[in-house]
């Protein structure tokens, strides 16, 4: 048996019965069960339909998310995350180098990296190295002037650890900013790479091991292992190419908000939602969650 999730961006919430019914009857599908009143809904089916990905499409020009999944394991009890425009709105490497004066140039080198158009590490060695005699407290100042966060990230770990589940974020970014962020939202751990610092200024370099790809990976591993469950009960959101790995192992790999040739390789694809969507498709109600 498997399960459809139609989702509607929460601030819009242009999701209408009526279309819904017609889906579901087009599908042969089950009754539709509301989880949040003209933002998210689901029916059950018999089968994968063989037009779902042209029904995606058409939904994308609607302002509407589609996920198709076996409903058996669906609700998870591993959140693994990413952090850069995921957990949070911004990518920190660029809102740093934007203090720095080389805002432009690293911007570009990130979008590039992110679309899985330049290798993880070199860009990264590349930016940071841009960022070399910077004022160490520049990084408290942009976490109070420009980091935001994600809409929906609280309710996701709120919800999710009062029913027992564990959450994680692995970000290809700095610990400096993975350890606030995963302190706001109440993350169980956090890892990242570490800018090098010495005299108060960042000397251009980060400590090695460098986490990118495969160390989001090895975190997915080490994780489940040392909690005792399978890597199909994870479920793991990134946007960017040093995320595939994570998304593609665990049990549901969400490309949030994603570069396009990220989305492409990922069956769940939340462009129009925001992190709530991860309840919904796990099967939670918006009466369901928790507030943090």
């Amino acid at each position: 048996m498997f399960i459809a999730t139609v989702l509607a961006n929460p601030a819009t919430r242009n999701l209408e019965g009526a279309f819904l019914d017609s889906l579901r009857n087009a599908w042969g599908g089950g009754d539709v069960i509301w989880l949040d009143p003209d933002a998210a809904a689901e029916f059950a089916l018999p089968a994968i339909p063989e037009n779902r990905w042209q029904v995606w499409t058409d939904l994308q020009d609607m302002g509407l998310d589609l996920v198709v999944q076996p409903v058996a394991g669906r609700r998870k009890r591993m959140l693994l995350a990413d952090m850069d425009s995921t957990m949070i709105q911004q990518e920190c490497i660029d809102e740093l180098a934007d203090m720095a004066g080389v805002g432009a140039h690293v911007a570009d080198i990130t979008a590039r990296a992110m679309n899985g158009e330049l290798d993880f590490e070199a860009a990264l060695l590349e930016r940071v190295a841009l960022l070399r005699g910077l004022d160490e407290g520049v990084i408290a100042q942009v976490l109070a002037e420009r980091i935001t966060f994600m809409p929906g990230g609280a309710a996701l770990l709120a919800t999710m650890k009062a029913n027992g589940g564990h959450a994680a974020l692995v970000s290809g970014g700095f610990t400096a900013f993975t350890a606030r962020v995963a302190e706001v939202l109440g993350f169980d751990e956090h890892r990242a790479n570490t800018l090098l610092v010495a005299d108060g200024r960042l000397v251009g370099d980060v400590a090695r091991p460098i986490l990118g790809r495969q160390a989001k990976i090895e975190a997915l591993e080490q994780i489940s292992a040392r909690l005792g469950i399978a890597e199909t009960d994870v479920i793991a959101v990134g946007d960017g190419a040093n995320d595939l790995g994570m998304l593609g192992r665990a049990g549901t790999g969400v490309a949030l908000h994603a570069k396009p040739s990220v989305a492409a390789q990922c069956d769940v694809r939340i462009n129009h939602g925001d992190l709530t969507a991860l309840l919904f498709i796990q099967g939670y109600a918006r009466s369901d969650f928790v507030t943090a």
